[in-house]
């Protein structure tokens, strides 16, 4: 085991928790010994004045025969208050000065723990404050003198604390709470940053983060590795742009070439069924080329030109156009109104996702089409069913796949080229969504749910 270092967060929670318990523990031992009820040395300029004092009365009384009598008439002189008294105790520990009551048990008290003290103390007894001994002489022989007075006791609830060590523990820790809940966020706060950096690039933002590389010293490496990442994949995205660029002029061109030979052949030679048949292979060439290039880009780059977008709005009118539609086909389509949440996300992808579905139903429905939308746990959920002749169980799953075609007859036919489902599903996966397929539907066809996030 590695000793913590001051920079690294090992080291930072070590010496937190290392702080919080010496804190915890001075904060106990340091309120214990300001308990006015146990001894406690007398403060410096207090000590000189009670010595002076003692030794003008000693002076004083140092002939007297009853020196407590005359103690007593002597502080009567000086000081004229109640508050303040001098005690003469024998050198025993007898209490020789008159006091009754809780004064006289205080002062009895004191003179029975400090009979041989060398150095005076002070200690309180509810409200009243017992000083001494202080040493005095009178007629040869030993005395001692004890000063009481009254103070203000302490609030009872300082002496709930210091009588329930316990409670003391929990106001300690109440007290100590909001540093420590400090402490924990400002030691946090670099794993926040990273946890917002990454739902950015899960939304498909690939944006570099300086303030990532502050903090300890494992953060500071998290975060340059994450920045380093993101370049990585900005470099790659880049890269893969470019090939597509080169690739799709590469494709077109010789395209182009054949489509303006058949079209020469054709004015030259007069049509046939060969000629024809060359023509539709390359216009459903360039729309494979297209339909591919599209699939290419949605996989790459379809993080760019997001934006927060109302689905009322995105898809409303696509509905009435596809309702439009249906009934030129004599298909009964219903839907529910599309529900007024945000989503983020390609304007462009998220339409083209939806308006597949939807299309595909008019294609493969036969009379009906129902469109549902829900909301649940914060997800936008639109199924769409038709009545159509359905895809079997086992090929569920495939359909997704780029270029797979259930029926090789009806896509010939409707000139589709296997590439719109999965064009779909990979839009729908980019906004962190899912898409799923499922067989009988209440209409007898097809069933397909799309789950989005929506934006709280």
């Amino acid at each position: 085991m590695r000793l913590p270092k001051s920079n690294s967060l090992y080291g930072r929670i070590f010496a937190i928790f290392w702080l919080t318990i010496l804190v915890v523990l001075l904060a106990v031992i340091g309120l214990q010994k300001l308990d006015p009820r146990k001894s406690h040395a007398i403060k410096h300029d207090s000590l000189n004045k009670i010595n002076r004092l003692v030794s003008s009365i000693e002076q004083k009384v140092t002939d007297s025969p009853t020196p407590h009598l005359a103690l007593k008439n002597l502080e009567e002189r000086r000081f004229g208050s109640k508050d303040f008294r001098l005690y003469l105790v024998s050198e025993q520990g007898r209490l020789l000065s008159r006091a009754s009551g809780p004064k006289r048990q205080a002062l009895q008290s004191m003179a029975a723990q400090y009979v041989n003290a060398k150095e005076p103390n002070q200690q309180l007894f509810g409200r009243y404050m017992v000083a001494g001994p202080f040493p005095i002489i009178i007629n040869g022989e030993n005395y001692t003198v004890y000063a009481g007075f009254s103070t203000k006791r302490p609030p009872p609830i300082l002496y709930q604390f210091l009588d329930a060590p316990f409670k003391l523990l929990l106001f300690i820790m109440l007290i100590s709470t909001p540093l420590l809940l400090l402490c924990a966020w400002r030691l946090s706060l670099p794993a926040h940053k990273l946890e917002r950096a990454a739902k950015r690039v899960t939304r498909g933002e690939f944006i570099v983060d300086p303030s990532l590389e502050k903090g300890t010293s494992e953060f500071k490496q998290t975060g340059a590795s994450f920045n380093q990442m993101v370049l990585s994949i900005n470099q790659m995205v880049s890269g893969q742009q470019k090939l597509l660029s080169d690739i799709s002029h590469e494709l077109r061109s010789p395209l182009t070439r054949l489509t303006m030979a058949n079209a020469l052949a054709i004015r030259k030679q007069g049509t046939s069924k060969e000629l024809q048949r060359i023509e539709t292979e390359a216009e459903r060439l360039e729309q494979m080329i297209k339909d591919l290039l599209d699939l290419s880009r949605i996989q790459i780059d379809s993080h760019h030109n997001r934006a927060l977008l109302d689905a009322h709005s995105l898809w409303g009118e696509i509905l009435q156009d596809a309702q439009f539609e249906a009934e030129h086909n004599h298909i009964d389509l219903h839907f529910q109104a599309v529900p007024k949440v945000k989503l983020t996300g390609n304007k462009k992808l998220l339409t083209s996702a939806f308006e597949n579905i939807v299309r595909n139903a008019i294609r493969y429905g036969h009379s009906k089409i129902d469109i549902q939308f829900s909301i649940h746990n914060n997800q936008l959920t639109f199924i769409v069913e038709d009545d159509g002749d359905g895809v079997a169980e086992d090929e569920l799953e495939s359909i997704f796949r780029p270029f797979y075609r259930v029926s090789e007859a009806r896509d010939r036919e409707s000139g589709g080229t296997g590439l719109g489902l999965a064009i779909t599903e990979s839009a729908i996966l980019q906004h962190n969504g899912t898409i799923k397929a499922q067989a009988g539907s209440l209409l007898g066809g097809l069933k397909m749910t799309v789950c989005l996030p929506i934006q709280i």
